[in-house]
Order: structure tokens, then sequence, then C-alpha cells
């Protein structure tokens, strides 16, 4: 089963992922990813005004296979 590692930056950091999932094919990893954006989006209380998300998924010989972007705006509507 092939390994996928899914790093995160977060427009400052980048957040390399060093053990991986073992999935069965990049449908699999695109889901993982999806989960992990959801997971950071619902944990947002408060912060700046706009957070930008960039997620990459790489193959274990470091090849980039999709790459997800999320941004956070907050528009309030006062």
């Amino acid at each position: 089963m092939p390994r996928y590692f899914i790093d995160l930056h977060d427009g400052t950091h980048l957040i390399r992922d060093r053990e991986g999932f073992d999935l069965p094919d990049l449908g699999a990893a695109r889901s993982q990813a999806v989960r992990i954006m959801t997971r950071i989006a619902q944990g947002i209380v408060e912060g700046p005004d706009r957070q930008d998300y960039v997620l990459a998924v790489r193959t274990e010989d470091g090849v980039i296979r999709l790459r997800m972007r999320m941004s956070l705006d907050p528009d309030p509507m006062e």
C-alpha cells in the first residue's frame, strides 16, 4: 500500500508530515487531506482577518501529487 505524506503551510510555518499515511490510492489521500482541512476550519474560533492554508500531498519519494488551498476570510455583517 502506498504511503502518502500530508504537509501543511499556514502562511508562516511549514509543518512537514514525518509519519505519513498508508492509503490505497491518491483518492484516499485526497479524502484524508479534506478531513484535515475540515478539522482546521472547525478549530478556528478567532484569528487574523484572513488566514490561508496550503496542504500538499506527497509520495514517499517526495513527488507532490496534490495541493489544496483554503482561505478563511471572515466578513462580518454589522
